[in-house]
C-alpha cells in the first residue's frame, strides 16, 4: 500500500508529488530511459553506469535507477510484465518528465523464424495479440476468432536505426535480425503455447500469424504497448521516441532454449549498444541539467 496520502483520483499522486504505481516525481527520471521487466536485470544494467544517483523500488514493484553514462543522465526502470505495466510506466513517467523522451525496451522473446537462441532482434514494428473473451463465453457469435490481431505500429526510425548501427558494431550481422514483433496479453494462450487444462483454441495460432507475414519474427509481451503509446503521445513538447531490442531466449518452431552463457553474452552486447544509442540520440541538450534535481534515495 502507498506510504503517503494520495490526491486526485483521475491521476493519483502522493504528498511528495510521486505517481501512484511507479512512485516517481519530477527530477527522479531522465529523458533517456531503458525499460526492462526484471528488477534483477535492471540492477545488472546499472553496473554499466558511471554513477548511480537515484534508486527507488515502489510499493507496486517498479524499480527506478537513474545515473550517468558518458556524462548523460539515463534511467533504467524495471516494470514487470504485460501491457498494463507498460501503460503504468509510460503514462506516469511521461507525466513527470519535462521535454521529449527516448525509451528503449530491452527484453527477451520467442523466435518464430530464423533467429535462434542467443541471437538479437530489433523490432522495426509491433502488433498486438489479445485473447477474444467473447469467443470463449458467447456461443451466439460462432464466427468470432479466438484471438484479435492488431495492425502494426512502427518504432521511431531514427532511434531504431541508431540502435541497429550500435549493435552491428559489436556483433556479427548474422546474429542480429530486424522485423515485426508480436506482443501478446499472455505468455501462454495468445503465444500459442498448448495447455490441455484450458479451452484456448490456439493450436494453429503461430502458423496463422506467420502464414502471410514472413516479417513476423518473434513474440513477447510489452513492446506493442510501448510503440502504441509513443505514437499516441500528442501533448506539445512531450514527444516519445521508442525502440526495442530483444534477446532470443526460445525458438518456438524448433523448441530450442538459450543457455546461461548465451544469455549473459547477449545481455552484455545489448546493454552497451542501448547505452551508446541513448547517449548519441539527439534530444534537447538542456535536459542534461535535470541531473541537478536528483536526490539520492537508496
Amino acid at each position: 500500500m502507498p506510504s503517503q496520502e494520495l490526491h486526485n483520483a483521475n491521476f493519483p499522486v502522493d504528498t511528495l508529488g510521486r505517481t501512484y504505481h511507479v512512485e516517481v516525481k519530477p527530477g527522479d527520471v531522465a529523458n533517456r530511459i531503458i525499460t526492462v521487466g526484471d528488477p534483477a536485470r535492471a540492477k545488472q544494467l546499472s553496473k554499466s553506469l558511471d554513477e548511480v544517483v537515484f534508486e527507488h523500488m515502489s510499493h507496486r514493484g517498479f524499480l527506478t535507477i537513474t545515473g550517468i553514462y558518458r556524462g548523460v543522465p539515463i534511467s533504467i526502470i524495471a516494470i514487470g510484465m504485460g501491457f498494463a505495466n507498460m501503460d503504468f510506466f509510460i503514462r506516469e513517467v511521461r507525466a513527470i518528465v519535462d521535454g521529449p523522451m527516448s525509451v528503449i525496451r530491452l527484453g527477451s522473446c520467442g523466435s518464430l523464424s530464423k533467429p535462434k537462441p542467443g541471437d538479437i532482434i530489433v523490432a522495426d514494428s509491433t502488433y498486438g495479440i489479445v485473447r477474444n473473451f467473447d469467443y470463449f463465453t458467447d456461443s451466439s457469435s460462432p464466427s468470432d476468432k479466438p484471438y484479435i490481431i492488431s495492425k502494426d505500429c512502427s518504432a521511431n526510425p531514427g532511434l531504431n536505426n541508431l540502435l541497429k548501427d550500435n549493435l552491428l558494431k559489436k556483433v556479427s550481422a548474422d546474429s542480429v535480425f530486424f522485423g515485426s514483433v508480436g506482443s501478446a496479453d499472455s505468455f501462454y494462450s495468445s503465444q500459442g503455447r498448448l495447455d490441455p487444462t484450458f479451452h484456448d483454441d490456439n493450436q494453429t495460432l503461430i502458423q496463422d500469424l506467420i502464414k502471410d507475414h514472413p516479417d513476423r519474427i518473434a513474440l513477447e509481451m510489452e513492446a506493442h504497448m510501448l510503440y502504441h503509446l509513443a505514437n499516441c503521445s500528442k501533448a506539445p513538447g512531450k514527444a516519445i521516441k521508442a525502440s526495442c531490442v530483444l534477446m532470443v531466449y526460445m525458438d518456438r518452431t524448433g523448441n530450442g532454449v538459450i543457455t546461461p552463457q548465451q544469455a549473459k553474452q547477449s545481455l552484455e552486447i545489448c546493454t552497451k549498444s542501448i547505452l551508446d544509442t541513448l547517449v548519441e540520440d539527439l534530444l534537447d541538450q538542456q535536459k542534461v541539467r535535470t541531473i541537478l534535481m536528483f536526490e539520492c534515495e537508496f
